[in-house]
């Protein structure tokens, strides 16, 4: 009891962390924020790309002029004080450092003039000078390096005299996407925060319904059945509304069954307890009557008593199978042979009333029930068959199967049940003729258990009848039981 009651006030205390407007405003928050961030940075990896692309081929175009003019001068063949001061305006140009090197991978200019006269041996310059043009970008140090290939001149279209080495800084583009990110950055937090307000109030607007049906099932908890929910909104919360009060009508309906149950058990259970104090009452007030007289009274009370154990013994039976843990016997059992049994104890009364009773058994049936829960049911419904007969008819059970279930049939001749009173029949306690059916001894239960036992064997039970034409009930239940 203590764990639970910590975990109670646990939950007491963190409710509003599984509250639905938290998980909406959360997943609304989440949403938007990663597909910002998505597009955000998909956005500024395409604009960094792109403006290192154009610096790339700015620097080409470039370095692309000056290997035509080395070419055409035969600068790598004697260096021109014009192109020297070309590489220098063009170092100047890109912020970085340019580097010649002939064929023998001799450095023959470098505008830092820390590497003139110095063998460079590198694979990329080995590569250049074949005729492949090479580059890479370093982000980390912010700057590119193209190494573009000089051609030997005019007469040696296929021959490379060396190749120039391009170092051009990238500062002002990294600088320029600071900027962009920056920018990006700051609209980001108001799109998310107009977000988080959007959020905000849209979870608030589509929870808001839910507290109200919160509060209408509180005020139902209360006591007050009789008022309707009627809540506006989205489809689903309409829906929930109808749902509600649909649940709301059977709640009542079952109230007023209940009561209705009630109001019948007592009456059911006076009758026989009046009728014995009436004829106890009447010999107590007969001084020195006969013995005859006694015996007759004394019978009539020994048949209210037995018909007050009557009913309390089928209310028993109901209560027993009303119960959602009731147990269930199941076995594998000849349902030829249960109609047959069922047939021969019942025959007695039949006879009373000269009513043939008929047996067709179309084949064999084997099938996993209750046996004593599924006799009782039967029984109920062939003794009926016989109770409300007229004089010299017929009742007539069948029993036939297919490949997955088992079906009883029980037709008689007798005086029918109104098409009104049909939908009614398997209520407790109801009774379409009253008088008559005290007068047979029912107790106005038998078909709610036939009713009950059927559905604990998840089968289903059907009533045809005509007035002065006779009734037929049909009952369907699975071959093999399903738990």
């Amino acid at each position: 009891m203590r764990g639970r009651a910590g975990k109670f006030r646990l939950t007491q205390k963190f409710k509003y962390l599984t509250s639905m407007r938290v998980a909406l405003f959360a997943l609304i928050l989440f949403t938007a924020g990663s597909t910002l961030f998505g597009v955000s940075v998909g956005a500024l990896a395409i604009c960094r790309e792109q403006v290192v692309l154009e610096r790339i081929s700015e620097v080409g175009e470039y370095g692309k002029i000056l290997t035509n003019q080395m070419a055409s001068s035969g600068y790598l063949a004697a260096q021109g004080l014009e192109i020297t001061t070309e590489l220098t305006a063009a170092a100047d140009i890109f912020d970085g450092r340019i580097l010649v090197v002939d064929k023998n991978l001799r450095v023959v200019a470098d505008t830092f003039n820390y590497e003139v006269g110095k063998i460079l041996l590198s694979q990329k310059v080995i590569e250049c000078i074949r005729g492949i043009n090479t580059y890479r970008v370093e982000e980390r140090d912010d700057y590119i390096q193209m190494t573009l290939p000089v051609r030997g001149g005019e007469t040696a279209e296929n021959a490379y005299a060396g190749a120039i080495i391009l170092r051009a800084s990238l500062e002002r583009e990294t600088t320029f996407l600071d900027r962009v990110e920056h920018t990006v950055l700051i609209i980001d937090l108001v799109v998310l925060f107009v977000v988080a307000l959007v959020a905000f109030f849209c979870s608030g607007r589509m929870t808001k319904p839910f507290k109200s049906i919160v509060a209408s099932i509180q005020h139902v908890t209360d006591g007050y059945l009789e008022d309707p929910v009627s809540i506006g909104g989205f489809y689903e919360v309409r829906r929930i509304s109808d749902s509600f009060n649909e649940m709301l009508l059977q709640m009542k309906k079952v109230e007023e069954s209940r009561q209705e149950f009630v109001a019948n058990v007592s009456h059911e259970l006076k009758t026989p307890m009046t009728s014995i104090k009436v004829l106890a009452d009447s010999l107590t007030l007969q001084e020195d009557a006969p013995v005859e007289l006694y015996r007759e009274f004394l019978t009539d009370i020994t048949d209210e008593i037995e018909r007050e154990n009557q009913i309390i013994n089928d209310l028993l039976s109901l209560v027993r199978l009303d119960r959602k843990d009731a147990e269930m016997h199941i076995a594998q059992v000849s349902i030829n042979e249960l109609m047959e049994i069922i047939l021969k104890r019942i025959k007695p009364i039949a006879k009373r009333k000269n009513i043939e009773l008929m047996f067709e058994s179309f084949r064999p049936v084997l099938a996993e029930v209750d046996e004593v829960k599924l006799s009782l049911a039967v029984s109920n419904l062939i003794e009926n068959a016989v109770k409300y007969n007229v004089e010299d008819g017929t009742v007539r059970v069948s029993v036939n199967a297919d490949h997955k279930y088992f079906y009883i049939s029980v037709s008689d001749s007798g005086i029918g049940i109104p098409e009104a009173a049909q939908p009614f029949i398997f209520d407790r306690f109801y009774r379409v003729d009253k008088a008559r059916s005290r007068e047979s001894g029912g107790t106005g239960l038998g078909l709610a258990i036939t009713k009950s036992v059927v559905l604990r064997h998840k089968g289903t039970i059907k009533v045809n009848s005509r007035e002065n034409e006779g009734t037929t009930f049909t009952v369907r239940i699975p071959l093999n039981f399903i738990a």
